[in-house]
């Protein structure tokens, strides 16, 4: 294995300045979930990145309205099938690129720029393990059918993207690995194996109009009545961090010189748990129906609905997860660095991919400020980066984790025990 080792390095120090180039092409194209031509632009140009591989092309219309496709890159063969998973899209806007002058900016280690964390960054390293394992490891690259799979919605969290790859997937794929970021908030370098689960929810109230000075007994306020609800449902958050519920957006009313007819707030709660997500989800709807708030003429109450619009269930990890990583713990003793197996609030792919095929995630660089494209000179803001010297380490680490798996016979029935970091 040393030998692999240190041929796999010397590939991947001579990727390093071609992977660079093609990470600042993606940055500099601007593929925000809705800029259809900018996702599909992306997508072509990761097409012909990884076509000298002899890599096929599908592309997949993405179900969510206002989107583009899918990519699927398929090597072929009837080999065992590795899934490697990253996305297209990103949730900045061409108007705040240029509003925030983000763009691709190096300084040192560091690369600022749309996407560069997330996600166009594990493209690139992506890219990267996969020519150095065709260049120095050809039994290996040829023994597998690889199939990498981009969502074109990802930060959208379009519901089809597991459908599809049901649809490319064997049934006995070996792995579902997802090239998300690695934080650089950890001390050491980390992979994910597991993930919050999350649901959102819209409640509603509808009350009763009123003039505020002729007929303010004749009403039933629904701001009041919501405005009860938000603290009810903020005091569920656990502060141990099991479970958090956030009120995202609150609106009611139409003037001051009117009691209020109708309030709604939107709202996410998450947890790493199923159980627990499954009772606070419960608790959400059972606060429909009549309300507390009611008018004083009368006691015409105020009516509160719920409606749960999205249901993402959590990535609980488990002992297919703990063998998995196990060969990356193994991977980063040889390649000589400390690697924790994280776990983390976001969601991601691997949510509802894990339920489905073994999982990991975070195989991407090391990054941060994801989702922010401010820039203050006194450092109080600062945008989405990455950190360009993780990428021959990570890249290594995934590769040599690969081989191990694979030498094992990619059997994960026999499971090992063992909990993750942070549990």
């Amino acid at each position: 294995m040393s030998l692999k080792i240190d041929g796999l390095r010397k590939a991947l120090e001579e990727t390093y300045d071609p992977a660079l180039d093609f990470l600042e092409k993606l940055v500099g194209t601007n593929s925000h979930t809705g800029n259809i031509e900018g996702v599909r632009a992306n997508a072509a140009l990761i097409e012909r990145q990884f076509l000298p591989m002899g890599f096929h092309a599908r592309r997949i219309p993405c179900r969510l309205p206002g989107t583009a496709e899918h990519l699927v890159l398929d090597s072929g063969g009837s080999g065992p099938a590795i899934a490697c998973v990253s996305h297209l899209d990103t949730v900045f806007s061409a108007a705040e690129e240029r509003s925030q002058n983000f763009s691709w900016r190096r300084e040192g280690t560091r690369v600022y720029g749309p996407g560069t964390y997330d996600i166009k960054g594990g493209t690139a390293l992506l890219w990267m393990m996969m020519s150095a394992l065709e260049q120095t490891c050809p039994e290996v690259f040829r023994s597998v059918r690889w199939l990498l799979i981009w969502n074109a919605a990802e930060e959208r969290l379009a519901e089809d993207f597991c459908d599809v790859c049901l649809s490319q997937l064997p049934p006995a794929t070996l792995a579902c690995l997802v090239f998300e970021g690695d934080e650089q908030s950890h001390e050491n370098y980390a992979i994910l194996g597991q993930r919050k689960g999350t649901a959102k929810f819209r409640i509603s109230v509808q009350g009763r109009g009123a003039h505020a000075g002729n007929n303010h007994a004749k009403g039933a306020n629904a701001i009041r009545e919501l405005a009860g609800l938000v603290e009810r449902l903020e005091l569920m958050t656990d502060p141990s961090g099991n479970l958090s519920v956030n009120i995202g957006i609150l609106r009611g009313g139409t003037s001051e010189n009117r009691v209020p007819h109708e309030a709604e707030a939107f709202l996410e709660i998450r947890s790493y748990e199923l159980k627990i997500l499954e009772e606070a989800m419960a608790r959400i709807l059972s606060l429909q129906g009549d309300g507390r708030v009611r008018a004083l003429s009368d006691g015409f109450p105020c009516r509160i609905s719920v409606e749960r619009t999205l249901f993402v269930p959590p990535w609980e990890g488990g002992d297919e997860t703990a063998r998995l990583a196990s060969f990356w713990q193994e991977a980063s003793r040889d390649t000589g660095d400390k690697l924790s197996v994280a776990r983390r609030g976001g969601i991601s792919d691997a949510n509802k991919l894990s339920a489905y095929f073994p999982a990991l995630d975070g195989l991407g660089p090391r990054g941060g400020n994801s989702h922010a494209s401010e820039f203050a000179p006194d450092g109080s803001k600062s945008p989405e980066f990455v950190d360009v010297s993780s990428f021959v380490f990570k890249a290594l680490l995934n590769a040599v984790a690969i081989i191990k798996f694979l030498e094992s016979g990619g059997d994960l029935k026999i499971l090992t025990g063992g909990r993750l970091d942070g549990e």
